[in-house]
């Protein structure tokens, strides 16, 4: 196709436009080069040959809208985000707002940075194949509706106020549907097809002797635990009630009251991954070596897809530095994510998780939602699914059909009222490491299973056709 070899020829530039976006770090939660960020995705849009595309305040950092009128018969919505994870440079093997490009044995080229696979390595990607219609002259077979935000790695507090604008709203009403761009296959080749993806909701738990009325208002010599209470254990005795004796499943009061089990076609769906996934390959990945419970191989997938969590992110409470400093704290802080499944809702949650506390003696304690939102589904006859498959196995891989992606996106803006569009994940290519230290994307690979950056490109090209097609 020509337009492969259009996207081919532009290997170097795609690369250099990745390691280009990489550099300009976007923090929404540290509030570090968002605006930098967003301006540069503007400037990329247009660049990928976009007819317009805008800046869209919200009460946060500001979405992105553009559109590319292609005179086809259908249309397709695009979701990015352009935020990053926080990341601690000396955690890295090289810096991570480097983009440095490196050789790992058994992979292949990789660039590490972060952002590589969440999410600019395969935005940058998928904008590839934007430049290959460009430099080809050649019209896209589908039209295009791109909205983005800049706060989906702090639960997307505001971004139903981008969709929810009426001009946006009314073009995303035209779409067949909306996908992300993203590398599906894991090492040993195999692609995975979402079916949908859990909610989530993250917050902040904070006890303080200011607001218990017990304890200090502020930190005291550690001698006086002798004789007053401690905020620090307050919490942590807080925290050990939302989960039983096993320190792992969810106890909060009514947490399992509207959870929708996982249905028969679902067990099959997780019975088939199974026998086709590594779980060897998935432990190493992971750096683990048990399960929960010790339970097997599919049980632990049945429990990925189907089970609500309850996980402390990270848990916060006076002096951490070098050494001792031998203090009582009048304040510990713990930061919490709660994974939600069908037919749970991050507003009903929220309110039990509240109550749990309150009624146990906590009530003091304040829980501050950061952001979060319910969870997607998709059909799997759906013609955004459908295409996805044809491509794949186009490509000679029989996808792996899964009920619902165990981390969280916020596509329920999408599947959910009152748009009601089929949503989901899309690509060859593979990376690992999102949120974690060295994170990478996948450039050249030296495994004839797995797709590089140009294979990858290729595959958002076939899918735009077999989209039109649809």
């Amino acid at each position: 196709m020509p337009l492969f070899a259009e996207a081919d020829k532009r290997h170097g530039e795609a690369v250099a436009r990745l390691q280009r976006w990489i550099r300009q770090p976007s923090i929404a939660a540290e509030n570090r080069g968002m605006r930098e960020g967003c301006e540069l995705l503007l400037s990329l849009l247009l660049d990928a040959g976009f007819d317009t595309a805008v800046k869209v305040p919200t009460d946060g950092h500001p979405g992105v809208f553009a559109t590319l009128d292609a005179g086809a018969p259908r249309t397709v919505g695009i979701y990015f985000m352009y935020d990053v994870k926080q990341a601690d440079p000396s955690e890295w093997s090289s810096p991570p707002f480097e983009a440095r490009i490196v050789e790992r044995q058994g992979v292949g080229k990789i660039l590490v940075g972060r952002g590589a696979v969440n999410q600019k390595g395969p935005e940058a990607t998928w904008l590839a194949a934007l430049h290959a219609f460009k430099g080809a002259g050649r019209k896209l077979p589908v039209n295009l509706v791109f909205v983005a935000e800049g706060e989906e790695e702090i639960g997307s507090p505001h971004f139903p106020q981008v969709i929810h604008r009426p001009d946006i709203f009314a073009a995303l009403k035209k779409c067949i549907g909306v996908y992300m761009p993203m590398p599906m296959q894991a090492l040993d080749g195999t692609v995975t097809i979402n079916l949908g993806a859990k909610g989530v909701i993250e917050c902040e738990v904070v006890s303080s002797g200011e607001r218990w009325g017990r304890g200090p208002r502020q930190d005291l010599h550690s001698s006086n635990e002798a004789r007053v209470d401690s905020p620090a254990w307050h919490l942590v005795q807080a925290l050990n009630t939302l989960v039983g004796a096993d320190g792992h499943t969810p106890a909060i009061d009514g947490f399992f009251e509207k959870v929708r089990p996982l249905n028969a076609e679902e067990k099959a769906l997780i019975r088939e991954a199974s026998k086709r996934e590594s779980e060897a390959l998935a432990m190493q990945q992971q750096g683990v070596e048990h399960w929960v419970h010790n339970v097997d191989w599919l049980e632990s997938l049945e429990l990925l897809a189907g089970q609500p969590t309850v996980n402390i992110e990270g848990l916060v409470g006076g002096y951490t530095g070098p050494g001792g400093k031998t203090i009582l704290p009048h304040r510990a802080v713990a930061k919490l994510d709660l994974r939600l499944v069908p037919d749970m809702t991050a507003a009903d949650t929220l309110a039990k998780l509240k109550a749990h506390l309150a009624k146990r003696g906590f009530g003091d304690i304040e829980v501050n939602m950061t952001g979060g939102y319910d969870p997607t589904t998709t059909p799997r006859n759906s013609a955004l699914i459908n295409a996805q498959a044809t491509v794949y196995r186009r490509h000679a891989v029989e996808p792996v059909f899964w009920p619902r992606l165990a981390g969280s996106w916020p596509g329920y803006v999408f599947t959910g009222e009152p748009l009601r569009l089929p949503a989901g994940h899309f690509g060859l290519g593979h990376g690992n490491g999102a949120h974690a230290p060295n994170e990478y994307y996948v450039i050249e690979s030296a495994n004839p299973k797995v797709a590089g950056i140009d294979a990858a490109v290729h595959s958002q090209i076939e899918y735009l056709y077999e989209l039109a097609a649809s």
